[in-house]
């Protein structure tokens, strides 16, 4: 498939996307399109945040790989991030020691990328509309991209972003509506799942999964967990 149609195609796919449950599936499309293994799309740390984990909106990356990145208090470590306050161009990367590194690795997230093979990458930075900043991030283990690669992904990624960002403000306009992830949580936690367990089956840290029903708890005006299962079940948003 030539580039032109392949773009028009995902970007297609993507606007079609009515949850974020589908919008990821489409995600994992792209992925597949250019041989990559995870997506992160994350707000930009402020000067306050030393957890990756609570910035994240979805991602790919197992958890596990989040937990000890912030175990490790990597995250103000990053060479990448710097970068990005000074410039609105993606950044990439790649860890062959073959190939020459803009960037000073540190040896403990040197090691963690490799050991999950998270060997080369993008970070694309994004605004919303509503001024707010947020990374999109590609990782996998291929050869570097080719400069149309790296073009084509990066629109991609915009076009993307661009319809996350959307589905993003109407969940907040609308705070008595539940996010499709926010019934996700709910409905395991329904289940008697804890936050932990509820992270290992959705491929999200249990600071997420405590984020997300934070947010449940408040849009429905709940003091609790048990409250918030009990009227979820009453308003018919859960069985």
């Amino acid at each position: 498939m030539i580039i032109a149609e392949r773009q028009s195609l995902l970007s297609s796919e993507l606007s079609s996307a009515e949850t974020r449950a589908q919008f990821m599936h489409v995600m994992n499309k792209v992925l597949r399109e250019f041989d990559l293994d995870h997506v992160t799309i994350f707000s930009a740390p402020g000067p306050n945040d030393s957890l990756l984990a609570p910035l994240v909106l979805e991602s790919t990356i197992p958890v596990q790989f989040v937990r000890e990145f912030d175990r490790n208090q990597l995250l103000r470590a990053c060479p990448v991030l710097p970068r990005l306050r000074d410039t609105i161009l993606p950044q990439f990367w790649d860890l062959d020691p073959n190939t020459p590194s803009d960037f000073d690795w540190p040896p403990k997230m040197h090691a963690l990328m490799r050991r999950y093979n998270l060997l080369m990458g993008a970070l694309i930075p994004m605004n919303s509309v509503d001024s707010n900043r947020f990374f999109m991030r590609f990782d996998g283990k291929r050869p570097p991209f080719c400069q149309v690669e790296s073009n084509e992904l990066g629109m991609i990624a915009l076009h993307a972003f661009d319809h996350f960002d959307r589905m993003r403000r109407t969940e907040l306009a609308s705070p008595n509506v539940l996010s499709a992830r926010e019934l996700e949580v709910l409905r395991w936690t329904a289940q008697g799942k804890t936050s932990i367990e509820i992270g290992q089956i959705l491929s999200l840290s249990d600071h997420t999964v405590n984020a997300y029903m934070t947010n449940a708890i408040k849009k429905l005006d709940c003091v609790n967990r048990t409250q918030l299962v009990a009227k979820a079940i009453r308003l018919k948003l859960i069985n």
